[in-house]
């Protein structure tokens, strides 16, 4: 591997090629140019090459990429090629609608195991994953669990997060619509589903009225 820090925006793509690639291999195909790559993750493929060059020469010029060679990789770059054991925290609509996917298309993730305050859920079963009392949260041992994911009210959010770091986390999807305070060591992604779809609005707008603009 080449001796570079790989950049935030390069390793935000990497699940995204791995998964193309997936798809790829088990349709058979073999080999593939940056090019012909970028079209089918709609990215650009100089920005495809650009990424991969962070990690050594995995391409040849004339001959482009091995797809079952550049899977492994990334695989073993994205760690997929152990079991990553996850909690879950809260257990409302979106926790309920997370238990019963249980990322059925990834083998290599799992949540093992989910929390939540209210006494009527919890000691249930939720797509095989066990519902346990929020302040089981206190005292269960964590350590072996790369992440939580947090399904709960902005209000309980910070508080939660605090116990499940003590617990031996020190990885969080946030869906809370709220912004964690924790130690630079925990490392939180947040997805706030109502920011993306402005987003989404605004650009879907925006391109109407560059279009209707230049008419």
């Amino acid at each position: 591997m080449a001796n570079q820090k790989v950049p935030q925006a390069t390793a935000e793509r990497l699940p995204l090629y791995y998964r193309s690639l997936q798809h790829l291999v088990s349709n058979g195909k073999t080999r593939i140019s940056s090019s012909e790559f970028g079209k089918i993750v709609q990215i650009d493929s100089t920005t495809i090459r650009k990424d991969f060059s962070y990690f050594g020469a995995l391409g040849r010029k004339g001959y482009g990429y091995n797809t079952q060679h550049l899977m492994e990789f990334l695989k073993k770059i994205l760690y997929q090629d152990e079991l990553s054991k996850v909690i879950l925290i809260g257990v409302g609509h979106l926790g309920t609608a997370l238990l019963n996917h249980n990322f059925r298309k990834n083998n290599n993730t799992q949540i093992v195991r989910a929390y939540d305050k209210n006494p009527e859920k919890t000691g249930k079963t939720i797509g095989g994953t066990e519902i346990h009392p929020m302040d089981a949260l206190r005292t269960d041992d964590n350590s072996d669990i790369t992440a939580a994911i947090l399904t709960i009210p902005a209000d309980q959010a910070q508080s939660v997060a605090e116990q499940a770091m003590a617990s031996g986390i020190r990885g969080f999807l946030n869906f809370s619509p709220v912004r964690l305070s924790l130690p630079a060591d925990v490392y939180v992604r947040h997805v706030d589903m109502t920011v993306e779809l402005q987003s989404l609005i605004y650009f879907l707008n925006h391109s109407m009225e560059e279009r209707q603009s230049s008419r």
